[in-house]
This record gives structure tokens, sequence and C-alpha cells, in this order.
């Protein structure tokens, strides 16, 4: 139960951070509205870590075995990049049906290869079946939207 209210949390919270973010890119630039999202996302989670009993240490970082998981950070800036220009130019609303659809194909086949360390699991023609619902949602969602409706 626990998972499914932090999911849900994080979703809200990135519905709005990708509205505020585009808000504030309007009113300086990309470049720099991305900077700021990611150092003062920088700057919380160091005071986090500070005040939360300081686990683990920066030089394990060093130490990382698969470095192609030091590519977190980078992919953030462009995952910021990605979710102001896509709000600027799609709304809110679907910006986020198509984000939140990608994220789900890409976290099923990640899953059904064992992609990046996660676990192996089965093919299900179920949750095909969901991708194909949300996918004619979407573009259920689309028609009317292009349509002037």
């Amino acid at each position: 139960m626990w998972g499914i209210l932090i999911a849900i949390i994080s979703g809200g919270l990135m519905s709005i951070q990708g509205v505020l973010n585009t808000g504030l890119t309007k009113q300086t630039s990309i470049w720099v509205s991305a900077s700021f999202v990611q150092f003062s996302a920088l700057l919380v989670c160091l005071a986090a870590w500070l005040f939360t009993g300081r686990d683990g240490s920066f030089g394990a970082l060093l130490k990382i075995e698969q470095k192609y998981l030091l590519l977190g950070g980078i992919i953030g800036a462009f995952i910021t990049y990605t979710v102001i220009k896509s709000v600027d130019i799609l709304g809110p609303a679907a910006a986020n049906m198509f984000i939140i659809t990608s994220q789900l194909i890409v976290a099923y086949l990640i899953e059904l290869f064992g992609l990046c360390g996660s676990e192996k699991v089965p093919f299900e023609w179920k949750k095909l079946m969901g991708l194909i619902l949300i996918i004619a949602g979407i573009i259920i969602f689309e028609w009317n939207r292009e349509k002037g409706v």
C-alpha cells in the first residue's frame, strides 16, 4: 500500500513540477531553468543526506562496477528539458499522458528483457492489452483535441 501511495504522490509531484518548470522557463530560458531545477535538487538531496544520518559515502561512487549506473543525473537533465518542452507545446494533460505512457512501455520492456539489473519477468498478454488500452485512450483524448473540442 505504501508503494502505491508513494507512486501516486510521485506522479502528482511530477505533473506539478512540469508546469512550474515550464512557467520558470518562460521567464528565463530553458537551460537557466533546467540548471536551477537540478541545482536546487542537489541542495535538497545534500541537506537530506546530512540530516538523515549520512548513510553511504560519495567515495562509493568511484567504486561502482557498472559505470552506466552513473548516467542517472545526465538523464535527469534531459528529462527536465523534455518535460518542459512537451508541457509548453502540448499542455500539461497531453504531455503527461505521453510521458506516463512512454514510461510504462519502457519500464515493461526493461522488465521483459531484464535490463539495467532488473529482474526479468515473463511476457503477459494482459499487460500488452493494458498498454493497448492506454494507447487507445490517448488516441481518443487527442482526437478530440485535434477537432478543437
